[in-house]
């Protein structure tokens, strides 16, 4: 079974204050969407998706200078992570293995992580593998919330979390591995039935968890994978940690 990648890349860069799509924005050079995928190559994936939307001919462009052959859809309402995922339903029935979804804005999720929580997945035999970090401001990223097993129990966003769950420093990288087959069995159960009329992934999870299936969460080394940029301020640091840190794509 051959494992595959779908790559959320549809975002604007309009808080970036750029006419280009986010993840086209560049770290040390390349566009962030390079250092994603060259992230799942060095992990052995090479079966990739990319979700394009905003400005896709400029997705397109970069897709043509690639060595290497990447599928694309197009999103043309951007409509939450989940929604972007169901764009790429053709693209996962062709597949029986497991798939990870990264955004295609984190930079520093690397492979060794990407490995480590397959290895992970698989040992555990889980339907669903959240990659999380451990970060000392959890502002505004969603909890994980673990049951007395160290299972993942749920996702659950800053807006709707308690007092006790905002204090809980695990949160989300907005990375994730799922057996396609069983992803495919909730995707489209998936509801937009919150106040911003989305369709979330971390939704997935929970109807996988209800269906009675297992999923899991793997805490990576290293917080930096949880790391995005939505302004030029967040960008610029991203350029800082990749200069000091010796990161590369």
């Amino acid at each position: 079974m051959k494992n595959c990648a779908v790559i959320l890349a549809g975002g604007e860069g309009k808080r970036m204050k750029s006419d280009k799509p986010k993840t086209l924005s560049q770290v040390l050079g390349k566009p962030m969407l390079e250092w994603v995928i060259s992230a799942l190559k060095n992990a052995g994936i090479d079966d990739i998706c990319i979700v394009k939307g905003f400005k896709k001919e400029c997705i397109e462009d970069f897709i043509s200078t690639l060595d290497f052959e990447v599928e694309s859809v197009y999103q043309a309402e951007r409509l939450g992570t989940g929604h972007a995922v169901m764009m790429a339903k053709e693209f996962l029935q062709k597949h029986s293995g497991n798939v990870i979804i990264l955004n295609g804005d984190a930079p520093f999720m690397d492979s060794k992580t990407i490995m480590n929580a397959l290895a992970q997945h698989e040992e555990e035999n889980c339907a669903a593998t959240v990659i999380s970090a451990n970060v000392d401001d959890s502002t505004g990223y969603g909890r994980i919330v673990r049951d007395e097993n160290g299972l993942l129990k749920a996702i659950v966003e800053q807006k709707d979390a308690d007092e006790e769950t905002l204090r809980i420093k695990e949160v989300n990288s907005g990375g994730f591995w799922f057996d396609c087959r069983l992803l495919l069995s909730v995707l489209d159960r998936i509801k937009a039935d919150n106040n911003a009329k989305e369709y979330y992934l971390p939704d997935a999870l929970k109807l996988l968890i209800e269906d009675g299936k297992k999923a899991g969460a793997y805490t990576a080394e290293c917080s930096d994978t949880v790391l995005g940029a939505n302004d030029p301020g967040q960008l610029e640091e991203l350029n800082v940690i990749a200069r000091e840190k010796g990161y590369s794509c």
